[in-house]
């Protein structure tokens, strides 16, 4: 459960994400204060906060209900899609600057030649910008990954029953091996987060841009 959780939250994150960079590097004023407001207003809520305000707020006030009641699964799957809503907008706002970081290393006269030559600004970010963006936020965007699987326990907020969930039932109906249940799941993380860090630390090596 906290591969999935994590697999589908990383993705939507890293689209949000990357509308919201995109807001941020348009020449329009409104959508960079929008896309500043966002991260500003995300990075500074604690998750915890969000994960619950997705169950109680988007759930349990507005009735927004992103799974099918004709499912013998329904609050399960409910809880699962709210968590995956949660962790990506929270998320996505440090993808956004993780972006806006690969950005800052690509030199001003590119953007500045692309335009000279005629490309529009969605051209130039398809052609230009983005390209080397990602490739130059590797890292970051990996330390954001990486975050993002550890923070799936938060997700125990609201019932997903991933691994902070399972080792809470450990404790309460197998007290006798407690120690033995913290290591076995703190060992899964390790497993989990040191090849996604030696992949990040390969990939960021290999597809570095050369100046």
């Amino acid at each position: 459960m906290t591969i999935r959780l994590a697999l589908w939250s990383s993705i939507f994150a890293l689209l949000i994400g990357t509308v919201v960079a995109i807001m941020r590097l348009s020449p329009v004023g409104v959508l960079q204060r929008a896309g500043a407001a966002y991260v500003t207003l995300l990075r500074n809520t604690p998750l915890t906060l969000i994960i619950i305000f997705c169950s109680l707020g988007l759930w349990g006030q507005l009735g927004i209900e992103p799974a099918s009641r004709e499912s013998d699964t329904f609050i399960a799957d409910l809880n699962f899609r709210l968590a995956v809503i949660g962790l990506a907008f929270y998320h996505a706002a440090f993808v956004t600057e993780a972006i806006r970081s690969g950005v800052n290393t690509i030199p001003v006269g590119q953007a500045e030649a692309a335009r000279s030559i005629g490309l529009t600004f969605s051209q130039n970010l398809r052609h230009i910008i983005l390209p080397q963006a990602f490739r130059g936020a590797i890292t970051p965007l990996g330390n954001v990954l990486i975050a993002l699987i550890k923070n799936t326990t938060v997700a125990v907020a609201i019932g997903v029953a991933e691994a902070a969930y399972a080792l809470r039932n450990m404790i309460e109906f197998r007290p006798d091996v407690i120690l033995l249940n913290f290591f076995l799941i703190a060992i899964g993380f390790v497993i989990l987060t040191l090849p996604t860090g030696l992949a990040v630390s390969y990939f960021s090596q290999k597809l570095v841009v050369r100046r």
